[in-house]
């Protein structure tokens, strides 16, 4: 059984999924988007528990796309979380955020983010952003092996 590679987009903000999604499509990205709108459910996907425990293991996160400020669990805490394990230490995380706060981007990359990006506010240039994290993290970049990743 291979891995299927997804995207696992944590944002709370439907109006900026809902962009995400369209412009992955845009940009003939076809894996499939897992949606979760918490850290807590964040977290269950990725570690196959609560909600997801009977979710299909193949389908492996090529990227987590981690918004900060969420409900339930911030994506900084969701972050340190998926770091400290070593089944998932090594899978890409990209904070993806309105918060231009110095002390945030700090924060994400001292957590172990591979990525920090700010939101742009217009619509056009989020999307533009998207499809070029998009096809960086789901073509361009190699990921290490699956028995390290």
């Amino acid at each position: 059984m291979s891995e299927q590679h997804v995207i696992l987009l944590v944002e709370d903000n439907s109006i900026d999924e809902e962009l995400t999604l369209r412009a992955f499509k845009k940009s003939n990205i076809a894996n499939k988007v897992v949606v979760v709108r918490d850290g807590a459910a964040a977290l269950d996907y990725v570690f196959v528990r609560g909600q997801y425990a009977s979710r299909d293991i193949t389908e492996v996160p090529q990227v987590v796309l981690l918004d900060l400020k969420l409900p339930k669990i911030d994506g900084l805490d969701v972050l340190r979380a998926i770091r400290a394990d070593e089944r998932t230490c090594h899978l890409p995380v990209v904070i993806l955020t309105s918060s231009k706060e110095d002390r945030d981007l700090i924060s994400g990359y001292e957590s172990g983010a591979n990525s920090y990006i700010v939101k742009p506010v217009d619509f056009t240039q989020f999307a533009e952003a998207v499809q070029r994290l998009g096809v960086y993290w789901m073509v361009l970049n190699q990921r290490p092996p699956a028995s390290i990743a």
